[in-house]
């Protein structure tokens, strides 16, 4: 199974691993085309005035230094996640199966190397990135969701790059209210326990003991599974 994960606003600084080339991301047969889409990026931050949604940082990302990017995200799912304090198997998990959906990158995985950036979401720099991201990497992830269920923990928002076809999807509810304000924090905590337990497909994620959560409802609609949870 694939976990499906935003990525934060928050980042952290620096980086121990050299700028971003070829070998930094997932799916090598699309990295020219990533490529590209990041130069329009790059060549929009020289112009820009727009320091709430682009950052004040003038310097080309491609000269950036560069981290794992489970480690350069550091919103609330990614505090809650706490990669760092996982055991190195849960770790290993991780890196293989959480896929995050870059404003920027597009659809990277836990363990790609890339830089310090600011792109606010739903921010166009000159362009619309989502659809320009949508068109790459569609195909790309229907052909794995084919024989992957996804385990889609992103915010609806990111439908514009992808909505999967064969997916389990979580729904909190605390007083009979959907919860919004704290959901990211919810779903760092189940990317957290998923790794932990490794399920290999529904029924294995079903069987895990969710600490402070109560499945209550499970419904299907055109291959989408929503576990609606008691929080």
């Amino acid at each position: 199974m694939k976990i499906l994960l935003a990525p934060s606003e928050r980042k952290t600084n620096g980086g121990d691993f050299p700028p971003i080339n070829k070998d930094s991301f997932i799916f090598p047969e699309i990295y020219k085309k990533r490529v590209e889409i990041v130069k329009k990026y790059d060549e929009f931050l020289q112009k820009n005035t727009d320091t709430k949604n682009f950052g004040d940082d003038k310097s080309s990302v491609f000269i950036r230094p560069t981290k794992k990017a489970v480690l350069r995200y550091s919103g609330v799912a990614f505090e809650y996640l706490d990669y760092p304090s996982l055991d190195k198997e849960s770790q290993n998990y991780i890196d293989d199966n959480l896929f995050i959906f870059s404003n920027l990158f597009g659809v990277i995985s836990a363990k790609d190397l890339i830089p310090f950036y600011t792109l606010k979401q739903g921010a166009k720099p000159g362009f619309d990135i989502y659809k320009a991201h949508k068109e790459i990497f569609t195909p790309i992830l229907d052909k794995i969701n084919e024989n992957e269920e996804f385990i889609d923990l992103r915010a609806k928002f990111y439908e514009k790059i992808y909505k999967p076809k064969n997916a389990v999807t979580f729904k909190f509810i605390k007083n009979g209210k959907i919860v919004s304000h704290f959901a990211k924090a919810y779903r760092g905590r189940l990317t957290r326990i998923i790794a932990v337990n490794k399920p290999s497909n529904i029924n294995e994620l079903l069987k895990i003991n969710f600490p402070d959560i109560k499945i209550i409802e499970i419904t299907e609609k055109k291959g989408i599974r929503e576990i609606v949870c008691e929080i």
